[in-house]
């Protein structure tokens, strides 16, 4: 799972770091939210919050450390995943 958060990174395909997540929501170009379960509760809610709005699908997952790693950044406390077909390539892959 992880591996494909990176080829999706590569891809072009995923915003990271909260005001570019928040600002893409806003846009309708976010099919599905990744949230590190370690994430602060004012962090979470604000991303939850949003998510809910626009009806964004959203899982808590894994933890910043591990979502940086995956994408080659540092923490990270969310990854949005802005192709559809990834979208559901992870939902799917959460699911099981």
């Amino acid at each position: 799972m992880l591996t494909l958060l990176g080829l999706i990174y590569r891809a072009g395909k995923c915003a990271h770091g909260i005001d570019m997540i928040v600002e893409a929501i806003q846009k309708n170009r976010t099919h599905y939210v990744l949230i590190a379960k370690d994430v602060k509760e004012n962090t979470k809610k604000k991303l939850i919050d949003k998510c809910r709005s626009y009806n964004v699908p959203y899982r808590m997952f894994s933890d910043r450390k591990s979502l940086g790693n995956a994408i080659g950044k540092e923490e990270r406390v969310a990854v949005a995943i802005l192709d559809e077909g990834f979208a559901r390539k992870v939902h799917s892959l959460l699911q099981n």
